[in-house]
């Protein structure tokens, strides 16, 4: 096969899910109803909360799974499967059910954001992608929430592209940022594939291809003069760089009426240039052109120059938010936590280790968010055994999953269910949302949460907890198998 042909995708996996799934089928397991939980453990940043994302590309990976004839001529090179078990990958489909937490929720360690229940061998040959999809998406969406949430209203770009790591960290990780609040990318095909706005001027190549910045300036103006955007720190930023843009803002657009257009600074000491641009631009008649940086700049760069007093009103950010520089893994792991046995059963399946914080939650479960009623804010997660219901009308205790003897009452409560049903007996269920509408629930989401939740240094802790039944079936297991 051609490297320019179009990849099946089903063949992203670790070798280890296709032996295991081969090992199914040899002991007669391969439709044993398996439940998986993919979680994360941890908040990147150390902050309060992720964002989840990703969502759509692992739908899109289920509809179109199938191994064709390359794939299996490529296995058999390996010479590990038997012809039953390759003819068995011939008509190779998803079977199963899939819930899962919608895009744009804000989300907390310990808690599935998908939770897969399928027979045995698809169960675990899909492990692989729903993890790469989930973790860079919700990644990238993170990321995005602290910049924009730093900016204070402010606009911010996406804007690294030609540093994103490989084309799908560039094109997708667009898509998440915007997710998580961006107000578009430099990125075109973001813009072409999911509607991501794509917007852009120019780089210092263009003021330097003319014989004089003001001649740059000037006809830019005169190509674009409704996207009038200078970049002006080519040469002298204050010398030069923005009584040019003054010149050319009105020499060409004053006379037609234009009062939208904008400065942008990439280099040098941004707080003090823009204090003194906007000084400059407003002692000339242009208090509605706005200033923009850029350069390397991230949620710990952008809150600095907003507290040295920058008059910036748009952030274009590159290489530290598409890769999410500061802790660019996402930790999201894929674990069973219960089989079903012919009649139906359940039986829960317990991951222990030293470590604790790799001790999993077992069974096949129900996530709920409880929202005060009075505040409509969200005050704690719940984790209940899936037959479990909730009487909102009833004070409820719920119990902190890493320990022993913590529990607390809530009261006064709504609870909604977080995940929703996505795949039905191989049957896509779920009405994929739009992009415009998934940003705009992850905007409304996150005002749900406390600002002590969403804080960057030393957040609060916002609780997972687990209720009495899932408590006493979890430690259980523990002492049986500890």
């Amino acid at each position: 096969m051609k490297r320019t042909e179009r990849l099946n995708l089903s063949m992203l996996f670790d070798f280890y899910e296709m032996t295991m799934a081969n090992g199914y089928y040899r002991m007669g397991m391969q439709e044993k109803i398996t439940y998986f939980d993919l979680f994360f453990r941890r908040v990147p940043d150390g902050g309060g909360f992720a964002i989840a994302a990703g969502l759509e590309q692992l739908v899109e990976y289920i509809q179109d799974l199938h191994f064709d004839e390359d794939d299996i001529a490529y296995l058999r090179s390996k010479n590990l499967f038997q012809e039953d078990f390759l003819e068995y990958l011939r008509t190779f489909r998803f079977t199963g059910d899939i819930w899962a937490v919608p895009e744009g929720t804000p989300v907390f360690p310990n808690e599935p954001l998908v939770t897969v229940r399928a027979p045995a061998s698809q169960a675990q040959l899909i492990e692989t992608y729903a993890l790469l999809a989930v973790n860079h998406q919700s990644l990238i969406a993170t990321k995005a929430n602290r910049v924009v949430r730093a900016a204070q209203g402010r606009t911010v770009l996406e804007f690294g592209s030609r540093r994103a790591q490989g084309v799908d960290g560039a094109v997708a990780g667009a898509r998440a940022a915007y997710i998580g609040g961006v107000h578009g990318t430099a990125c075109a095909i973001s813009d072409q594939l999911y509607g991501v706005p794509a917007a852009g001027t120019m780089a210092h190549s263009w003021v330097q291809m003319f014989d004089s910045q003001y001649e740059a300036f000037k006809t830019y103006c005169e190509i674009y003069p409704t996207n009038a955007v200078l970049l002006v720190d080519t040469y002298n930023t204050l010398k030069s760089g923005v009584p040019d843009a003054i010149r050319a803002f009105n020499e060409v657009l004053k006379p037609r009426g234009i009062t939208k257009c904008g400065i942008r600074l990439d280099s040098g000491d941004i707080a003090y240039l823009t204090k003194e641009a906007r000084k400059m631009l407003d002692a000339a008649g242009w208090e509605t052109c706005t200033i923009s940086a850029s350069n390397s700049l991230d949620e710990e760069l952008i809150r600095d120059l907003l507290l040295q007093g920058a008059k910036l009103d748009c952030f274009g950010v590159g290489e530290r938010l598409i890769t999410a520089r500061s802790e660019p893994v996402f930790g999201g792991v894929y674990k069973l936590v219960a089989v079903e046995d012919a009649d139906g059963g359940i039986t829960p399946k317990i991951k222990i280790s030293e470590n604790v914080t790799k001790i999993t939650t077992p069974h096949y479960k129900k996530l709920y968010r409880f929202y005060g009623s009075d505040t409509n804010k969200a005050i704690a997660d719940y984790l209940a055994v899936y037959d479990e219901t909730v009487d909102e009308s009833q004070p409820l205790t719920i119990f902190d999953p890493d320990a022993t003897w913590k529990k607390k009452q809530v009261y006064n409560f709504t609870a909604r269910e977080l995940q929703v049903p996505v795949f039905k007996a191989g049957k896509l269920v779920y009405d994929l949302p739009a992009l415009e509408d998934i940003r705009a629930y992850c905007l409304e989401q996150v005002d749900t949460l406390w600002d002590e939740v969403k804080r960057f240094d030393n957040p609060h802790k916002y609780y997972v907890d687990l209720s009495q039944k899932l408590w006493d079936i979890k430690h259980g297991l523990l002492e049986k198998n500890g």
